[in-house]
């Protein structure tokens, strides 16, 4: 489209003879970091990473106010002189290639030397090296991409890098930083994916200066078992393949470690982590048939193979590989998993609508005693209505169907009701539009304003239930246990945990770290089965992956609801349906639920009469 098409524009760039200059550099590095530093997780990142790169074998992040205040780490590597150390804030400066061939071929981590000026455009870094050869060693302060100074330091050998009030010149970008817990959870995906590909380095983190993880050198299951806790110890299946050009191995998790929302999935090659949907699709067929729908595996994947056939240079991040033989890695990915899996005998699960996560959280309601009835004239009609009380609202399953059902107990209004004491609200007579009847399907007929609907019970239960919800109030009087549960915490739970600490009494819960992160659980909400209580805390563990504290409460308010809910086959007793009833009109006798489905439908009986 041509200039001409906007004559006050162009009048302008007439009146103008140079309209394009370069940015100055403390400019152009704001706009470069806004790639490169993201959030505090993202300088965690590019520090730890710069520290393996320097062959460090001790890296100690100290972190505050979830890096917003300050970003520490310590690593015990070769260090720098004056000179490369003033050198490695420009733009573009690196010591990791030299020229476009090397590219191709990379072995670090780091290598654009566009990390630490975006950087320290950003905030106020400090820096303390010193090679092992020299007796001294070298300070440096810049803020906000100008040097403020440089002199000699006592220091031990190494880097020590101080990264202060992020943002703190740009606070448009700073205000867009999460919460504390949730910024504190990218920092802990960081540092997990550089300490879980570099087993021989020994790693500490501290937050608020509180030891958050102390992680020694060894084994991949060690670090793994470090990381994640003791528990996903007996999950984690061995995977192992050497081909000569790539070797894959680690280990996946047995299905009943699988997630339905994000499970524990690293892939890595060289020492370096990255993201795949290809080749997690992989992982994910390698299952077919072993896990529930929209569940995923949880695995720790490390694959080696010659840098020249991969190429790490295309995303800002790093987190992004293009592999020469892509197909082929998806392949031995593949086919080397499902060997692994048959060979630990595990077998494809037979019950796919169950969510393991949710099951059977709470205890069913108290079920009332089997309605048994008798006609009156001497014929017997004596057959019980089996109602299928071990439905559990946490899951998909439907309840099992009435066995058998009597139809003088269901359309007889001379049926006795458990609680003759209440008033009834439909008085039992010969006229049709004052009758309440119960279907075998577990639907009731309700006749009103001359109309009869098909009531479902169960959702006008939850409709009910919901406005209950705004005045939710838990029970703070849990049931203590005969014996304490014992719940073991990795370090990333115990964070959570402390977390949402405050709310817990007023649930009904006595917990307490006890020893050795082990979560002693004393008493209990009412309803919570002991055998359900580790799922119920993982649960909530998981909602809090990348959501605030508060949220915990909504989501236990929701478990509520779910709890106390009832599905329409649980309404059997006529007193009880004319409350609900009573309770509903109250209401407005809304027709559909907060999610759109109907409480009622209205039955057309005349056109039953064309039938006839």
């Amino acid at each position: 489209m041509s200039l001409d098409t906007y004559p006050y524009f162009w009048g302008l760039i007439r009146n103008m003879s140079d309209i394009i200059q370069l940015l100055p550099d403390h400019v152009a590095n704001q706009i470069a970091a806004g790639e490169v530093v993201q959030r505090p997780a993202s300088i965690v990142k590019e520090l730890m990473e710069n520290a393996i790169d320097a062959g460090a074998s001790k890296v100690e992040l100290i972190v505050r106010n979830a890096g917003k205040n300050l970003i520490q780490v310590v690593d015990n590597g070769v260090g720098m002189s004056d000179t490369d150390a003033r050198l490695a804030f420009e733009r573009h400066a690196t010591s990791k290639i030299k020229s476009t061939e090397d590219i191709f071929k990379i072995a670090t981590k780091g290598f654009r030397g566009e990390a630490l000026a975006s950087i320290a455009a950003v905030a106020q870094v400090e820096l303390k090296t010193k090679k092992a050869e020299a007796s001294v060693g070298t300070n440096i302060y810049i803020e906000g991409g100008e040097l403020q100074f440089q002199e000699p330091v006592q220091t031990l050998e190494g880097s020590n890098f101080l990264i202060k009030n992020l943002f703190f010149n740009v606070p448009a970008r700073r205000k867009f930083l999460k919460n504390d817990n949730i910024e504190f959870r990218h920092i802990i995906d960081e540092f997990q994916r550089v300490a879980l590909a570099h087993e021989n380095v020994e790693f500490e983190m501290f937050h608020n200066d509180e030891p958050i993880f102390r992680l020694r050198k060894g084994g991949q299951m060690q670090r793994i078992v470090e990381v994640f806790g003791r528990k996903i110890q007996p999950l984690l299946i061995p995977i192992k393949e050497d081909l000569g050009w790539v070797t894959l191995n680690g280990f996946v998790a047995k299905p009943e470690g699988a997630k339905k929302t994000r499970g524990e999935q690293f892939f890595f090659v060289n020492g370096r982590y990255f993201r795949s949907p290809y080749l997690s699709k992989a992982v994910q067929e390698a299952f077919e048939g072993l896990l529930q729908p929209g569940y995923i595996p949880s695995f720790f994947l490390y694959l080696e193979l010659d840098p020249e056939k991969i190429d790490v240079n295309i995303h800002p991040q790093k987190t992004e590989v293009k592999f020469e033989d892509e197909a082929l890695i998806f392949a031995l990915l593949r086919s080397t998993i499902k060997k692994a899996l048959g060979i630990y005998n595990i077998a494809p699960s037979l019950d796919f609508d169950r969510d393991p996560a949710m099951d059977a959280f709470f205890q069913p309601q108290p079920s009332k005693a089997n309605i048994e009835t008798s006609s009156s004239g001497g014929s017997s009609f004596s057959k019980a209505v089996k109602v299928d009380r071990s439905f559990n609202p946490f899951t998909s399953e439907k309840p099992s169907a009435i066995e058998s059902f009597n139809l003088s107990e269901m359309y007889n209004a001379d049926v006795p009701t458990a609680e003759p004491s209440k008033i009834n609200l439909f008085e039992d007579d010969d006229d049709l539009e004052e009758d309440l009847f119960r279907l075998p399907n577990g639907y009731w007929l309700f006749n009103k304003d001359g109309k009869t609907l098909m009531l479902d019970l169960g959702r006008i239960h939850r409709v009910i239930l919901q406005s209950q919800q705004k005045e939710f109030k838990p029970n703070k009087n849990g049931q203590h246990l005969l014996f304490s549960i014992e719940y073991h915490l990795n370090e990333i739970e115990k964070n959570k945990y402390k977390s949402i600490k405050k709310y817990l009494p007023s649930l009904g819960f006595d917990m307490v770290i006890a020893h050795d992160n082990v979560l002693r659980i004393n008493a209990v909400p009412e309803g919570l089965k002991e055998s359900a209580v580790a799922g119920f805390l993982e649960k909530i563990f998981e909602i809090l992956d990348y959501r605030t504290e508060d949220d915990f409460m909504s989501f236990y308010q929701d478990q509520w609801l779910k709890v106390h809910s009832k599905s329409k086959f649980d309404f059997i007793y006529k007193t009880e349906v004319e409350q609900l009833i009573k309770d509903f009109i109250d209401l407005g006798f809304p027709q559909y639920t907060a999610s759109g489905k109907k409480c009622f439908e209205e039955i057309p009986f005349d056109d039953f009469k064309n039938k006839f």
